[in-house]
């Protein structure tokens, strides 16, 4: 769905049916404890670029809202998770490496 910044994410939820204008991340309601959500956490959001550059299914992300600094605005964090593997601390944008190896000119090795 359409996130209020314009960009496609899975986990952004909208409710618009007959006025209703119920909106919620499920990615932050689903972490332990469940965060507060802010249309403003929409524009610096990571998760819909990992979304487009990484489609695995193997990978979860969980989110975390955050603030670096006390003067700065609340952001997004995220960590990714990869089940087939078990491992976590990746780039999400590429992956854990195992599920889909990289071809032979980006290989790293």
């Amino acid at each position: 769905m359409r996130t209020p910044a314009g960009k496609e994410c899975r986990y952004f939820y909208g409710d618009y049916y007959r006025g209703r204008e119920h909106e919620e991340c499920r990615l932050l309601n689903a972490a332990a404890p469940p965060q507060r959500w802010t249309r403003d956490l929409c524009t610096t959001c990571p998760v819909p670029a990992i979304l487009l550059a990484n489609a695995c299914p193997e990978m979860v992300l969980e989110g975390q809202v955050i603030r670096p600094f006390p003067f700065l605005k609340r952001q997004v964090q995220v960590k990714p998770y990869c089940r087939k593997t078990q491992r976590g601390n990746f780039d999400p944008h590429i992956g854990c490496g195992e599920c889909h190896t990289l071809p032979p000119p980006f290989d790293k090795a």
